[in-house]
């Protein structure tokens, strides 16, 4: 009997730990994000809502017809966020939608997002969007996927991947961008190699970059001036 019960109790663990690998959906309606620490479920970073408490408005927001903030105010770019700070339900979903208001010649530099895809829908304007990968032809090169976006057009990033956005119209540019993560990350690769505090190595990034040591120092003058 007890040679049953343990064989039994393997396999219900054996099970879960699968369910648990292929099957990252929440395992509840929904878990809104409270700030509140007398409520013990904590799900995605984020500590729940009794579920018996939700309203609508907690998967309810406005004002995404308005420009955001700027978010790098040098290169003309602003940013108006709905995410799980600003929609509680959305915790445990999976989802963030941004708003970017680019400027003529405005840019979104070049950047990742660790933890997610993104899809991006241009509803006003015409941008240059593209992303990088690794040639699978050959390993030591990378391709440029790239496409000019007008009002209506769509174009999707693989996760992880080096992209940008350019305004390359004569007036303002908008889009609308998903994200199939409430936390996708943002890595900006100029910022994060030639503003970082302390300094990365001036031989890191004059070897990495092929460029001399004065080239390092003046490109990171103009980083640690940023801001």
């Amino acid at each position: 009997m007890a040679t049953g019960f343990l064989v039994t109790l393997s396999i219900v663990a054996f099970t879960s730990s699968l369910a648990y690998a292929y099957d990252p959906s929440p395992l509840q309606d929904f878990c809104v994000a409270v700030n509140d620490p007398k409520h013990a479920v904590f799900m995605n970073g984020r500590v729940c809502k009794d579920p018996k408490l939700a309203t609508a408005d907690d998967f309810f927001t406005s004002g995404l017809d308005a420009i955001g903030t700027a978010a790098f105010p040098e290169l003309s770019m602003s940013v108006n966020v709905a995410d799980v700070n600003r929609i509680p339900g959305m915790n445990t979903l999976g989802l963030t939608v941004v708003r970017t208001e680019l400027g003529p010649g405005g840019l979104i530099p070049p950047h990742t997002h660790p933890r997610s895809c993104e899809f991006i829908l241009v509803v006003r304007g015409t941008v240059y969007s593209g992303f990088v990968a690794v040639d699978p032809r050959n390993l030591g090169k990378t391709r440029l996927f790239e496409k000019t976006l007008k009002a209506g057009d769509v174009f999707v990033i693989p996760q992880g991947l080096i992209h940008f956005t350019h305004n390359v119209g004569a007036g303002n540019a908008t889009l609308f961008t998903a994200f199939n993560s409430q936390n996708a990350g943002f890595i900006t690769l100029a910022n994060e190699l030639f503003g970082s505090d302390p300094a990365v190595s001036e031989d890191v990034l004059s070897k990495a970059f092929r460029i001399d040591k004065e080239s390092v120092q003046h490109i990171q003058a103009k980083f640690s001036s940023v801001g």
